[in-house]
């Protein structure tokens, strides 16, 4: 017959193992789940959603996050609309990381690439109607679309990109900066970065058509200063050593009141 403590370490063999088959399926994000960035860029359901799609990379947007927690980025969320709510099949994502460049003293911006990568339909995962609410659309090329894109929208998605295969390695305390354009199936209704509700550092920036980074903020027309939803999260395994680190220490906890 098995004592108690061989039953509490079975117990713990289990649950450990149930996590690690789990882990792999950790795709969609949602409010509470882990992050290894200065917090998590929630959606602002009544924001905005600028540009960001294009069949070439002058739609190209870029915000800044602080790194908790060195390691690969191997898991991204970030969050989108579509113009006046319309169907439309992004097919591919390009994400792109810089150094965060701090030599112009009016703004902060996108420095030296670091890494990018493009993934195609099958490498990322669609969350779609994650949520809603008025929203504006923009096309930061044409800055009389603060005007005309009011109200545009309701519904927002979210876009997963996990498990990432030569993934870029941050470093704990480095500001980053992640750049996303999006490629159309065809000819399509234009796809926009949804605005965020909380705020960090400087404001996001998007490439216009010299390739020069302009922030997205009052100075340009913007209604405020803007910053873009998304999260940087624990790659699995990451999510395992957590819970195994609570398990030990129910473990401990159990150990204490047996003795």
């Amino acid at each position: 017959m098995m004592s108690t403590l061989t039953k509490f370490v079975l117990g713990l063999a289990v649950a450990a193992s149930t996590m690690l088959l789990a882990a792999p399926v950790m795709a969609d994000w949602y409010e509470g789940d882990g992050h290894k960035m200065h917090f998590p860029q929630l959606p602002d359901p009544n924001g905005w959603d600028v540009e960001i799609s294009s069949w070439d990379n002058q739609h190209e947007c870029a915000d800044d996050w602080m790194c908790s927690q060195s390691g690969p980025v191997s898991d991204l969320h970030f969050w989108y609309s579509v113009a006046d709510d319309a169907p439309t099949v992004i097919g591919t994502v390009v994400a792109s990381i810089y150094k965060d460049d701090r030599t112009d003293p009016a703004f902060s911006k996108p420095g030296q690439l670091q890494w990018t990568q493009s993934f195609g339909q099958s490498q990322f995962s669609v969350v779609n109607d994650y949520g809603s609410g008025l929203q504006g659309f923009v096309d930061p090329q044409y800055p009389e679309t603060w005007v005309t894109g009011i109200d545009n929208h309701q519904a927002y998605h979210q876009i997963n990109i996990v498990e990432i295969q030569e993934p870029f390695i941050q470093t704990e305390g480095e500001i980053y900066w992640l750049g996303l354009h999006v490629y159309w199936e065809g000819t399509q209704p234009p796809v926009g970065w949804k605005t965020s509700q909380n705020h960090f550092e400087d404001t996001a920036v998007f490439r216009d058509l010299t390739g020069a980074w302009v922030p997205l903020n009052e100075d340009f027309g913007a209604p405020y200063p803007m910053d873009f939803a998304f999260v940087i999260t624990p790659e699995p395994s990451t999510f395992v050593l957590l819970g195994m680190g609570a398990l030990g220490m129910l473990f401990y906890g159990w150990r204490r009141r047996r003795a």
